[in-house]
């Protein structure tokens, strides 16, 4: 039996496994810090909150500390800023109190209009149907009354990990917005000193993007909230106020969160003023979409990275399979953070390595 060398192994093939057994590593790192992050993700969500909170008040707090001693006017920024939220929560509140009475009315009135609706052609559904349908709603919470007030129970539990969570992003932010440049000099102090150079270009590309991600989402949820409560007011739906809300908190959520935020705002239209009221609203979605995807995120964004819309998509998408509604509205400023990042080392490299 003659025995020789082994054929050589094809270059292609040699480069396809180097990059294999490195894709594999990245992706068990990759893996390890998202489970790592979902065992601890109350942490996770209160220090991205507490560095929104940061972005957000940050150069507020330096202009006041002109004036005063920062200690001072850290304390005087997230007080104020603490009474501006909860005067809006007050009003958001004192709206849906006052239209209560009137509100129950119109809905009961309007779910008349909609089974009168659906009677009539195209659509000619059975009136036995319908009522049959009430019938069986009332069974099921009558039967399921134990399950709905051991998920309220358990709503109750979830809303002590909320306030707790927001506890913490507000003790973040604090030390933050005092003395973050600091924290971020000692943080790279612990670092080998032959990487300390690429951290600090990488750290000052992501917190670039990140609080030009922040300044530009909120712009746009307020534009958005602004449009979407003069509209809804001009068409006398109720709750003007409160889906006005509902859209600045959707829209951080992007490509999707207005649409659906508008959608709520439809179905309350529909029941209260009937179809050609909700048909307008529905045509708002598009008209909203079409300003927020074509003006003023191209115009808005220019300081942070813009991203092409099937990147964001496929990110929130993602970022809500990872980890819900959390997962979606944190996967768009991450990617942006880490495209960022990247662009930054690879200028800074230059063009004979890059």
């Amino acid at each position: 039996m003659q025995t020789g060398t082994p054929p050589p192994v094809v270059p292609f093939l040699r480069t396809a496994a180097a990059y294999a057994w490195r894709l594999l590593v990245v992706g068990a790192a990759v893996y390890s810090l998202f489970a790592l992050l979902g065992r601890f993700h109350e942490i996770g969500v209160a220090v991205f909150l507490g560095l929104v909170i940061t972005a957000l008040l940050r150069p507020v707090a330096d202009v006041v500390a002109r004036g005063l001693p920062r200690p001072l006017a850290v304390a005087l920024t997230l007080l104020g800023s603490i009474a501006l939220v909860l005067g809006v929560l007050a009003l958001v509140v004192e709206a849906v109190e006052g239209e209560r009475t009137t509100l129950v009315r119109e809905f009961r009135d309007g779910i008349g209009r909609i089974e009168d609706w659906l009677e009539r052609p195209p659509f000619r559904l059975n009136p036995e149907a319908l009522s049959d349908v009430q019938s069986r709603i009332g069974q099921f919470l009558s039967s399921h009354r134990s399950t709905l007030v051991s998920e309220a129970v358990s709503g109750a539990h979830q809303l002590v990990a909320v306030l707790t969570t927001l506890a913490l992003a507000l003790f973040c932010s604090v030390f933050f917005i005092h003395s973050g440049d600091r924290q971020w000099a000692w943080l790279q102090e612990q670092l080998p000193r032959a990487v300390r150079g690429r951290a600090a270009i990488g750290g000052r590309a992501a917190w670039r993007t990140f609080t030009g991600y922040t300044h530009g989402i909120v712009l746009v949820a307020a534009v958005n909230a602004v449009l979407v409560g003069v509209a809804l007011w001009l068409l006398g739906v109720p709750l003007a106020v409160p889906l006005a809300l509902l859209e600045f908190v959707a829209a951080f959520v992007p490509l999707i969160g207005s649409p659906i935020a508008l959608a709520v705002a439809a179905v309350v239209a529909l029941a209260s003023q009937g179809p050609l009221v909700a048909a307008i609203v529905i045509a708002l979605i598009v008209v909203i979409g079409q300003i927020e995807g074509h003006l003023l995120h191209p115009l808005v964004m220019s300081w942070a990275v813009r991203l092409h819309p099937l990147v964001v998509a496929i990110s929130v998408i993602a970022g809500a399979i990872a980890a819900g509604v959390v997962g979606a509205v944190v996967a768009v400023p991450l990617v942006s953070v880490i495209w960022s990042v990247r662009t930054a080392l690879r200028e800074a490299r230059g063009p004979e390595n890059g």
